[in-house]
């Protein structure tokens, strides 16, 4: 059976690929940290770059869709593409937040992160890892109480009339720029603290 025939065969080969290439090049055991690490960083790929492919790709092609008067529509990307990336998008976000959450705890840094460096005796980069936090934990709670209820209107997931189904769409489409906007100072705080500063 070739693994390249689902994606669950797919995940599987390319994690068995990665452990196999850091014990022959690195001679390393995989210890807890490092998993959660890289399941932090897997998880925020998922959610970031369905994020990015819902505002660089899906709206204007559903956009340019609409005006096309000849063509297609974006029926099949509403029916079947949408509903699919919302839910690896949402669902990479909990991800995401809680391995988030579980490093800083493992590394005594939840607290720190969470109040932004401002306890005593609190450590060095705690604003910059908590400014991290802070956002992703913001474009959480936007993906879950904003974008996804307002989405299960536009889909028909949830019953909304015309009116009702324009507005979310709209409320849908501004949350999801708000937090591409969040996205790009998230991802510098992360990589920031990860290599001790991110401007030198």
């Amino acid at each position: 059976m070739n693994p390249l025939n689902s994606i669950q065969g797919t995940l599987i080969a390319g994690v068995v690929l990665a452990v196999a290439i850091g014990l022959l090049t690195f001679g390393i055991s995989l210890n807890e940290i490092s998993l959660i690490v890289w399941l932090h960083v897997v998880s925020g790929i998922v959610w970031i770059g369905m994020l990015y492919y819902f505002n660089f790709v899906q709206a204007p092609a559903l956009a340019a869709a609409a005006k096309d008067q000849g063509g297609p529509g974006g029926a099949g990307i509403s029916k079947y593409v949408a509903p699919r990336a919302l839910l690896w998008f949402r669902w990479g976000a909990v991800a995401t937040w809680v391995t988030g959450a579980a490093i800083l705890a493992r590394t005594n840094l939840f607290v720190d992160a969470f109040t932004l460096g401002m306890r005593e005796n609190a450590a060095g980069n705690a604003l910059l890892i908590g400014v991290g936090a802070w956002l992703g934990t913001i474009m959480l709670i936007n993906v879950w109480g904003i974008i996804w209820p307002n989405q299960k209107k536009v889909l028909g997931l949830v019953e909304a009339t015309a009116e009702q189904i324009a507005k979310a769409r709209r409320v849908a489409f501004l949350t999801s720029r708000v937090n591409t906007v969040l996205s790009i100072p998230m991802l510098m705080s992360m990589v920031g603290y990860g290599h001790g500063a991110f401007f030198v």
